[in-house]
């Protein structure tokens, strides 16, 4: 295994302008020794799949509370796929109704945490997915 950390995009997809928890979700993963590149407010997935290419990231966190993670997180995996980043975790984080999870995650969705989900669950999923792929 490298000595090279695990490098983590942070997304805001769409027109939602909360950023606090993507924030606080940067700063844990940072806390814990990870790279962690964020995108700011208001990307098109065109533009979280183009900084998770260039930025050749491990995992992309999507930060979503608007209501259209059935429409941008699968437009931003197939984007991901499309760019040959086939084992980026791709997780989500915000408001998901517990109906629509499965589906993300039948869609390539990695994981999706809820509102109250510990930062300490957080990284400890993406170390152990990361390593296990690395």
């Amino acid at each position: 295994m490298s000595d090279r950390k695990i490098r983590v995009l942070v997304a805001k997809p769409g027109l939602d302008g909360h950023d606090r928890g993507a924030k606080v979700i940067a700063r844990a993963l940072r806390d814990a020794g990870m790279e962690v590149i964020y995108t700011g407010l208001r990307q098109t997935p065109e533009m979280i799949a183009a900084a998770a290419v260039q930025e050749d990231v491990d995992a992309v966190g999507i930060s979503i509370l608007s209501g259209a993670h059935k429409t941008l997180c699968p437009r931003i995996v197939n984007l991901l796929r499309e760019n040959g980043m086939d084992d980026t975790l791709v997780l989500v984080g915000g408001i998901v109704p517990n109906e629509d999870i499965a589906d993300l995650k039948s869609q390539g969705v990695s994981e999706v945490f809820l509102p109250g989900t510990s930062t300490e669950d957080i990284v400890s999923y993406i170390r152990k997915h990361i390593r296990a792929e690395g």
